[in-house]
């Protein structure tokens, strides 16, 4: 058994199933797009399907100009400005997804954390290719700074290309000599786009919304000839020393798990203290179906928690 077998082996985590799963997963195959659909469109619907999800009760969402770079600040009622804070990446690809798409979750985190969230818009690709979402990533972080917040008090988040990103965002931001924050998490990240993992094949038929395919049309846009194993684009290929510690979630059923596994055993291999729970069945980015997928919120609550252990500088 290899290193990265045993694990993932030793990562599952199995939750008490709803009954809601199959039926989401259902719902996401008939209403796919088909291939070579425009981008505007695939935009489009993205921003329209992540509309109907409910923000958490009583949260806040108030825009910024975070160092250049359009934010929102994401805040549960009774926060104030010295609450820890989670400067969050969204997903899709790098390509689509905004703070519109991303703030059902982001609330949910929030709320479950007591923390505030700066949520990040980063620029997109192709119009804003690689490395323009690091740049974008790192400029928020230091005005974050700027104003005076302990990085003890912060930590990095983001979802599937947000995953990457999250990782991309540190070492970019350790190489510029910038304080590291206390804690990443990282969800179903997407972390090497030469698009190497087996999983890509092993659960092409277990993952109701990414394809192969799809993200090599992905990587194409964003990279935009820059090499596929440039750390910054694919930090599984990074040195990843001097990181703060790491939460890696990713479910079984997703084509990307492996990107999971991989940069876990590659964070570990560095010295970097790795957590890595792999959620038996779940597919890419369920905790963005939450409150309405208890699987979601559960996973959600486990994020939560794991942060506010290392904001209060003990072990998760």
């Amino acid at each position: 058994m290899t290193r990265t077998d045993a694990v993932r082996e030793a990562s599952i985590v199995r939750l008490e199933p709803s009954g809601k799963l199959g039926r989401l997963v259902e719902v996401l195959r008939a209403n796919a797009l088909p291939a070579g659909v425009p981008l505007a469109t695939q935009r489009q619907r993205f921003e329209t399907v992540t509309a109907r999800m409910p923000l958490a009760d009583g949260v806040t969402c108030s825009a910024v100009d975070a160092g250049g770079v359009t934010a929102e600040w994401v805040e549960p009622p009774g926060i104030g400005a010295g609450a820890p804070a989670v400067v969050y990446f969204h997903g899709g690809g790098y390509g689509m997804g905004s703070l519109n798409t991303i703030r059902a979750l982001v609330s949910q985190l929030a709320v479950a954390a007591s923390a505030r969230v700066l949520s990040v818009d980063y620029r997109l690709a192709p119009e804003h290719p690689f490395p323009a979402a690091v740049d974008d990533a790192v400029a928020a972080y230091a005005w974050l700074l700027d104003q005076g917040v302990d990085p003890a008090g912060i930590a990095f988040g983001g979802d599937s290309a947000g995953g990457g990103l999250t990782v991309a965002s540190l070492l970019a931001a350790r190489d510029r000599g910038l304080p590291m924050p206390a804690a990443a998490v990282c969800i179903s990240p997407w972390a090497d786009l030469t698009l190497t993992s087996p999983s890509l094949e092993r659960n092409a038929a277990t993952d109701p919304e990414v394809t192969k395919e799809t993200l090599e049309r992905w990587a194409d846009h964003y990279l935009a000839g820059a090499d596929p194993k440039d750390p910054l684009a694919s930090p599984v290929f990074g040195d990843l020393r001097g990181l703060p510690p790491l939460l890696v979630q990713a479910g079984t059923a997703e084509a990307i798990e492996d990107d999971a596994v991989r940069l876990a055993v590659a964070t570990e291999a560095a010295g970097v203290p790795v957590t890595l729970e792999l959620y038996d069945g779940m597919i890419h980015v369920w905790h963005a179906f939450a409150p309405r997928l208890p699987e979601g919120t559960a996973a959600i609550e486990r994020i939560a928690a794991w942060l506010r252990a290392r904001w209060a500088g003990g072990s998760p």
